[in-house]
């Protein structure tokens, strides 16, 4: 067991917990954040993913104490259903989600990949949605809603 000091959601949490507990399981067990899911556990899938220092990355392998020192968000961290980011509310409003499984981990791609230029190419934006897999077939209304994003942005 080691004490170890992360910083998620602009919050200093400390937890006690093995070494080589991943990620997910500290941010989910531990510190009660749920929209993070674990699905492969092979970082494969991107259920699992949150930004740390900013880029998507998959927490369901990789070790908690590997991201003290690190920023970390969750997709918490960008609204709630009172107050949702932009990319929230265009998701729910093309109703993205039909099982939310990856819903998640998708929008925090997304918000990285905006957040890094307001006006991605089609190439840019399927190399992004490549790391993520969606069971249940939104393919199409996840594409139609970063498209519409791109729109919106470019006004």
């Amino acid at each position: 067991m080691a004490l170890i000091n992360l910083h998620v959601n602009g919050k200093n949490m400390s937890v006690d917990t093995e070494t080589d507990t991943p990620l997910i399981y500290v941010l989910r067990n531990d510190f009660d954040f749920k929209g993070a899911k674990l699905g492969c556990a092979l970082e494969q899938c991107g259920a699992c993913m949150v930004l740390v220092d900013g880029e998507p990355t998959n927490s369901c392998v990789r070790a908690a104490a590997e991201f003290e020192g690190r920023q970390i968000e969750t997709v918490e961290s960008f609204g709630n259903p009172e107050k949702m980011s932009d990319i929230q509310q265009i998701f729910a409003e093309e109703n993205v989600a039909q099982c939310g499984y990856c819903t998640a981990g998708i929008v925090c791609s997304v918000t990285s990949l905006f957040r890094k230029t307001k006006t991605p190419s089609d190439e840019q934006i399927k190399d992004t949605l490549n790391r993520h897999l969606c069971r249940c077939g939104s393919h199409s209304r996840i594409l139609d809603a970063v498209y519409r994003i791109r729109e919106v942005a470019i006004r």
